[in-house]
């Protein structure tokens, strides 16, 4: 039941929504997110490090930065199971929307100071 809890647990804040539809898009460093976000990078971390011990997503260092990819092969069958279902039920709200578009625009070269 633990795993059970984690994984809904990680689906039950609407700004982890937001980014696992972000990703949707591309991936997307720490900054990025923040940016469309408008949220603390201390938040931002805070959410991915709960969507990714759940299994949603997963990172990889490029160069100074730190994208999150959607885990697309994750070993947990569950987590397989919901991610084209958040694709299908989750549909491009206004919200979502927005975020799309503001993905499109960030440039992690003009935002991110490393």
């Amino acid at each position: 039941m633990r795993e059970y809890a984690k994984i809904f647990k990680a689906l039950s804040d609407p700004s982890r929504l937001r980014i696992l539809k972000m990703l949707e898009a591309r991936p997307l460093c720490v900054c990025e997110m923040q940016a469309v976000l408008k949220l603390a990078p201390s938040t931002v971390s805070k959410h991915l490090s709960i969507l990714r011990d759940a299994g949603f997503i997963y990172d990889e260092k490029e160069n100074k930065w730190v994208n999150y990819y959607i885990e697309r092969r994750s070993g947990n069958p569950i987590v397989s199971d919901l991610l084209p279902l958040l694709q299908k039920w989750i549909p491009r709200q206004d919200q979502v929307e927005e975020d799309f578009e503001r993905v499109k625009s960030v440039d992690r070269n003009n935002l991110c100071n490393m």
